[in-house]
């Protein structure tokens, strides 16, 4: 089970730092996804990360290049998405999801995680 936390109210430019962790599953051999959904949109893809079999490599999407960071802590059975510049356009419900499959590169097609949260609501607003 994928559990989401981090989220809350930022002001535009301001930063947020989500956490995904997993009770009973060791993250580390899951690529994993963040993904975000806002109102009357379609799911996106937001970044995502490859198992530590895949090199742990980093993904993400032109939207938020530049202003996001996905990493790990594998001591923590935790990944993060730190999230800075915040824009009113980042507002959405951003969940993450885990990948069984071993890639060298992660994707963000959401038909590729098998595992998901509940999602965390981020709001970006003055």
């Amino acid at each position: 089970q994928l559990v989401e936390s981090g989220g809350g109210l930022v002001q535009p430019g301001g930063s947020l730092r989500l956490s995904c962790t997993a009770s009973g599953d060791t993250l580390r051999y899951y690529g994993i996804g963040w993904f975000r959904q806002a109102p009357g949109k379609e799911r996106e893809g937001v970044s995502c990360i490859s198992s530590i079999d895949g090199s742990s490599r980093p993904n993400y999407a032109e939207s938020v290049k530049g202003r996001f960071t996905i990493s790990r802590d594998n001591a923590k059975n935790t990944v993060y998405l730190q999230m800075n510049s915040l824009k009113p356009e980042d507002t959405a419900v951003y969940s993450c999801a885990a990948d069984p499959a071993v890639r060298g590169m992660c994707n963000m097609n959401s038909r590729s995680y098998d595992y998901w949260g509940q999602g965390t609501q981020v709001t970006v607003s003055s």
